[in-house]
């Protein structure tokens, strides 16, 4: 994470991301989507996956949950990340977020694609927390396999 003034810039965005929970409410339309569980400390989420007419192209994010700023921050730059993006890149940026979590601290070559959310890379050193930060990603993998189920 390199110098105390990123990590000091990290982590704001971290916390701003939790209080401002972008995409937060359920679409009351029938999406995609799946609900995870942190049994561990009790976070969860359901998110639905909101495409447009064609199927191919994220319209939105649409998430509730309760949880950590940790999870919360995790779901809400998630919801930043895909607005736009055709789905079939989804699976990539996920790859990337998990190999992140998977660093230990030692963060990935190439960040830039995640966004805001290579801010969570801290997170990585704390192998209790991973499963906090990935359970938005998680959810957004089971919106999708259902979406293909349909």
């Amino acid at each position: 994470m390199g110098s105390p003034e990123l990590a000091s810039l990290y982590q704001q965005v971290i916390l701003e991301a939790s209080k401002q929970k972008h995409g937060f409410g359920l679409r009351p339309e029938d999406h995609p989507s799946n609900h995870q569980l942190n049994p561990t400390c009790g976070d969860e989420i359901t998110l639905q996956l909101v495409t447009d007419a064609s199927g191919e192209t994220v319209e939105k994010l649409a998430w509730e949950g309760q949880g950590c700023s940790i999870s919360m921050a995790s779901a809400s730059l998630l919801t930043d990340l895909t607005a736009g993006l055709p789905v079939a890149e989804l699976p990539e940026r996920i790859g990337l977020f998990r190999e992140l979590m998977q660093s230990k601290g030692a963060g990935i070559e190439d960040d830039e694609p995640l966004g805001d959310a290579a801010a969570l890379e801290g997170v990585s050193r704390y192998i209790a927390r991973v499963k906090c930060a990935m359970l938005a990603w998680t959810a957004l993998e089971g919106a999708m396999m259902e979406s293909a189920a349909k």
